[in-house]
């Protein structure tokens, strides 16, 4: 279907950015990507991420976490408030990606947007009765952020096989591309706390979906999801993101090098990888995946092609240029002894860098008989109307990439 823009979530009570002063301070500083739930596809259009929450049915968790802010509240109860409604969210975007809805089920934007306002209400929040200092409000942040995402809800079955995966929010959201969606975010709505059937026995799978921010993969959130699913045993971790247009990759490398595109804050921090605090961090240039990549290929599913990336770039030996200004040499062939990394398999961006962070604390926590790696997905276009926030072919394309990676998964 086609769908052109409708009311605002403005008209609703207790949405972060409409909120009255005193409980909110509307020239408190917010993050750029909080500032993009300002942005519309046409002038009188309303702002395209409240509406895209308003349509998935997630305004009333919104409301209901904003208006209890401006109630009588303690600094421990509002950071128990503040997990207890990313955890509520997250799992309602789950049941929500899970199960039939008028708006398309596997629309992972919602969920996105919902996190951005109450984030943003989280940042505006004037206390009452009490002070709120920075690190206290930043941590009241992450932790919004953090369950929200799946990230603190690894909870395996029993005597199952066990995938731990990642997807990713939307990125590039500029001009009317604001409403692009990201397939690899709505693969694991799909998939996590799913049991599959396969002819080997059932597979759990739990899943998380990760910020496209550099920063937010300093402090470790690759390696908290990870490293609570290797210390439940996990059998396979696949961290998972668009590539290539139409079609999947298995990547074989990971490299230890970030390049200069910038995050969804615009924030660019090129350079070799740094490690996360609190977890053991091997100093590889180079992971190579142990995903069973033939039987991958070789299991058929469709719509799209399925390859084995090879590729990977090297600084020439005894070299580190500094980013963007070097000559790396890319082959597919084997890394050089002693060389560093400038790209892994999957490039030098946070797709790269989150098989690189969960296969180093693979290799770092000896967890030798888990398989890990990498696997890229299509790109998914946007709806043709640059008005609308839908249209059939849209959602037909996603849902088909979303469901040829369960049918991946399934077989790893």
């Amino acid at each position: 279907m086609t769908l052109t823009l409708g009311l605002s979530l403005l008209s609703l009570p207790g949405v972060a950015h409409a909120q009255p002063a005193p409980c909110f301070d509307p020239n408190a500083p917010i993050t750029v990507e909080e500032q993009r739930l300002g942005d519309r596809l046409t002038p009188t259009g309303p702002e395209v991420g409240p509406e895209l929450v308003r349509l998935a049915g997630f305004e009333d968790d919104v409301s209901r976490f904003t208006a209890r802010l401006c109630e009588p509240i303690s600094h421990a109860q509002v950071m128990y408030h503040a997990v207890a409604a990313g955890t509520q969210l997250w799992q309602a975007a789950v049941k929500r990606a899970q199960s039939p809805q008028t708006w398309d089920s596997y629309d992972d934007r919602p969920l996105y947007w919902a996190r951005l306002l109450a984030t943003k209400a989280l940042r505006q929040w004037q206390p009452q009765g009490w002070q709120l200092d920075a690190a206290g409000r930043a941590r009241l942040v992450d932790a919004f952020d953090r369950t929200s995402r799946g990230v603190e809800q690894v909870r395996f079955g029993a005597g199952v096989r066990r995938i731990a995966v990642t997807g990713f929010d939307p990125f590039q959201l500029f001009g009317t591309s604001v409403r692009r969606s990201n397939p690899a975010g709505a693969s694991a709505l799909q998939l996590d706390g799913k049991v599959i059937s396969t002819p080997s026995g059932p597979v759990v799978v739990e899943a998380a979906v990760l910020p496209v921010l550099w920063g937010t993969f300093d402090q470790g959130i690759v390696e908290r999801f990870y490293g609570t699913a290797l210390g439940l045993r996990a059998d396979a971790l696949v961290t998972i993101s668009q590539g290539r247009d139409g079609q999947f990759d298995v990547e074989r490398w990971a490299g230890r090098f970030r390049g200069v595109y910038p995050d969804n804050n615009n924030v660019s921090v090129p350079g070799v990888v740094p490690d996360a605090v609190g977890w053991p961090q091997p100093a590889h240039e180079f992971i190579e995946t142990t995903l069973p990549h033939q039987r991958m290929i070789a299991a058929g599913t469709t719509p799209f092609p399925v390859y084995y990336n090879r590729s990977f770039c090297e600084w020439p030996l005894g070299t580190v240029p500094a980013p963007g200004t070097g000559t790396a040499d890319c082959r597919a062939d084997e890394p050089t002894p002693g060389a560093q990394a400038a790209e892994g398999s999957g490039g030098d961006y946070l797709s790269n860098e989150s098989m690189y962070r969960a296969n180093r604390l693979r290799l770092g926590l000896g967890a030798t008989t888990t398989a890990g790696g990498h696997l890229h997905i299509p790109v998914l276009g946007q709806p043709a109307d640059p008005t609308a926030l839908t249209d059939a072919a849209f959602e037909l394309e996603r849902r088909a990439i979303a469901d040829q990676v369960t049918a991946l998964v399934s077989v790893i």
